[in-house]
């Protein structure tokens, strides 16, 4: 009987091109609360992380008092901005297909974001996803990334090795949760964070197509003697 494997995918710059609205959301966050806005150009560098590390970060120098501020003011702009007949936050070409390719493979899907449960909920809803993924890791049931536990908690909840269990992600944040669940770390070039901070995080591959994925979630999780 082959082993069980497991592929836990990010969303935001891995499988949903999501950036323009988050720069855009943090954007009326500052018009909203009277803040001087942050460097649109450093907001990719945040996303990945739990909401109120990343706004923390965006926007330093907030006194603490006014961290929940932050936090609740974003989630409410982004509500309003997915209730807008324009609003648009499309799937990376050749999503679907990837993920049929690999559950015909025999992998089982899962998510870690640093999305709340809410977005998270929405985007798999409005992209017809939701059956897809047998387990789903937020903030809201983990820790926030880079920490391990939502790799952890898929594991544990599918039972899991952490050999037989490949991360996908666009940041070094998820390259470093997977390295220290003892998962295996495919970084994708086309999200939020450089290639050279893919590698640097410890990325044992890098692809820069979808339709790449397969090969390289395949050749990682073979079995040793399939390698030699």
């Amino acid at each position: 009987m082959k082993p069980l494997r497991l592929a836990i995918f990010d969303l935001d710059g891995t499988i949903v091109d999501s950036q323009a609205n988050i720069i855009q959301a943090v954007a009326e966050v500052s018009r909203s609360l009277g803040l001087p806005p942050p460097d649109p150009a450093k907001v990719p560098g945040v996303i990945g992380l739990s909401l109120k590390e990343a706004l923390v970060r965006l926007f330093p120098h907030v006194d603490t008092s006014r961290h929940d501020d932050l936090d609740r003011e974003y989630r409410e702009i982004f509500v309003r901005m997915r209730a807008s007949p324009g609003y648009d936050e499309p799937l990376f070409a050749g999503t679907h297909e990837v993920l049929d390719q690999l559950e015909k493979a025999g992998f089982l899907l899962g998510i870690a974001t640093g999305k709340a449960t809410r977005g998270v909920n929405h985007v798999l809803n409005r992209h017809g996803l939701t059956e897809r993924f047998v387990t789903v890791s937020t903030p809201d049931n983990s820790p926030g990334k880079p920490h391990p536990g939502m790799v952890l908690r898929a594991m544990a909840e599918i039972g899991v090795e952490p050999k037989n269990t490949v991360v996908i992600g666009d940041t070094s944040f998820d390259i470093l949760m997977a390295r220290a669940a003892g998962a295996h770390a495919v970084g994708v070039s086309w999200g939020n964070h450089p290639v050279a901070e893919l590698q640097a995080a410890g990325a044992h591959r890098l692809v820069d197509r979808l339709e790449d994925l397969l090969h390289a979630i395949e050749d990682l999780t073979a079995p040793v003697e399939d390698k030699q």
